[in-house]
């Protein structure tokens, strides 16, 4: 397990520096696994505490999101650069910190995959129109504070995002800046449909006060993008 400061979604991307011993020795036991689909470590965002340090993360929220392991650079300290993408949803039950690093005890949570057009719905379609054009004027909004685009990958997403509402709601909530608090609260909704309507909800009233106060948003998520491989 590796408790972040940060919320991982299913597609996002985390690239990580990794210092302290205990997560050099995570990292080293996911390297030892031949197969690169079973490097596979939990991210959960710490309720409190730090991600660094003696004291480390006090408590972490139960819904986190199992990483996959996919890229490596070691460096000749013994530290390492690393890249990894978000898979799968958990819920946390139990945490283990007698050993070299964290262990959880987790249980698997749905929308491991896609769903097909016809598996998901008129209405969850519906949503996720809503939520696709809300987002591109909410990019819109940020990018013209900014005086530049607000992401270089907005406008190059996958057929197949805009055509899933689970993909989609995965990447739009990946891509918000939205707060810590927000971010985990869209990982524990319980399907798309649902992430979607959380999400139109804080872009709207991100959009509201921007128009109100012309200041872009005070979150800057700059840990993680969205991939849809």
């Amino acid at each position: 397990m590796f408790p972040l400061s940060t919320v991982l979604f299913p597609g996002s991307q985390l690239p990580l520096f990794v210092f302290e011993d205990r997560y050099r020795a995570l990292v080293q036991h996911l390297l030892d696994k031949p197969e690169p689909a079973d490097r596979l470590f939990g991210v959960v965002a710490i309720r409190e505490g730090y991600e660094v340090g003696d004291r480390g993360a006090h408590s972490v929220q139960v819904i986190g999101t199992a990483g996959e392991l996919t890229r490596v650079e070691a460096h000749d300290d013994g530290t390492f650069d690393i890249e990894a993408v978000g898979r799968r949803r958990f819920r946390l039950h139990a945490l283990d910190s007698s050993g070299p690093y964290l262990r959880g005890e987790i249980a698997w949570l749905g929308e491991a995959g896609s769903a097909t057009t016809a598996e998901i719905g008129n209405d969850a379609i519906t949503v996720a129109a809503t939520a696709l054009r809300l987002f591109d004027r909410y990019v819109a909004s940020v990018s013209e504070l900014r005086g530049r685009p607000m992401s270089p990958e907005h406008g190059t997403r996958s057929p197949d995002v805009a055509r899933d509402p689970v993909l989609l709601s995965y990447e739009l909530a990946g891509s918000a800046l939205l707060t810590l608090r927000d971010r985990q609260e869209l990982l524990e909704a319980d399907d798309a449909d649902q992430r979607l309507r959380i999400l139109i909800g804080l872009l709207g009233a991100e959009m509201r006060a921007m128009r109100a106060v012309p200041s872009l948003p005070a979150t800057e998520v700059g840990r993680t993008s969205w991939s849809p491989n």
